[in-house]
């Protein structure tokens, strides 16, 4: 198994086991994935080794070729299908797996992971710390990824952690905050904003 592969299973047990000790009421609350609980963020990350291109191109044409849509529906539509011990036991038995959804590489499983695991604990005030190599690693292929509308969304911004050394983008306005929130900010939640610093903050809050 590679190094990202081996990131990306460690996020995803790690996902599993935020999942398990979650209490039933936590379960029907908000993500930051606007429209979204809990619940349909977990039923999401399953569909992470089992979208099948046939899957795809007929959720895009039920959703009338809106991607977002799309994953919307998908995700809902476990979630109703599948318990919550079941969608956890999902996320687990294939943590490891190198499958992958149509399209996408071992590095959106590991931002997918990563992200998702936020969109969760944030609105719960539950800490989840955020691995550094793993993050700088998805944050790199965050921010130079058109499908996300990462860099349209940072143009003219440099990004500065300030939890450890690294940045990224040409500026010339620099936004400065935890690994976390950069990878939310470039992401397009606003959730990220909390924590940040800098001129390229005013940048941001117009962007998302």
């Amino acid at each position: 198994m590679n190094e990202i592969m081996t990131w990306v299973e460690a996020e995803r047990l790690s996902f599993a086991d935020l999942l398990a000790d979650l209490r039933d009421d936590e379960w029907s609350r908000d993500s930051l994935c606007a429209g979204w609980t809990v619940q349909d963020v977990a039923a999401h990350l399953t569909l992470s080794t089992r979208l099948t291109l046939g899957m795809a191109v007929w959720g895009a044409i039920k959703a009338r070729g809106s991607f977002d849509r799309m994953e919307a529906d998908l995700a809902r539509k476990r979630a109703t299908q599948f318990s919550r011990a079941e969608l956890i036991e999902q996320i687990r038995s294939t943590a490891g797996s190198e499958k992958h959804a149509p399209g996408s590489s071992s590095l959106d499983c590991l931002l997918d992971a990563l992200v998702h695991g936020q969109d969760i604990a944030r609105p719960l005030g539950r800490p989840r710390p955020m691995p550094v190599k793993p993050t700088i690693a998805a944050l790199e292929h965050l921010r130079g990824n058109a499908f996300y509308g990462a860099p349209k969304r940072l143009r003219g911004v440099k990004l500065v952690a300030t939890d450890t050394d690294w940045s990224g983008g040409d500026g010339p306005d620099e936004l400065h905050a935890p690994l976390a929130d950069l990878i939310l900010l470039a992401s397009g939640r606003p959730a990220g904003l909390a924590n940040a610093t800098g001129p390229g903050v005013a940048c941001l809050e117009l962007r998302i």
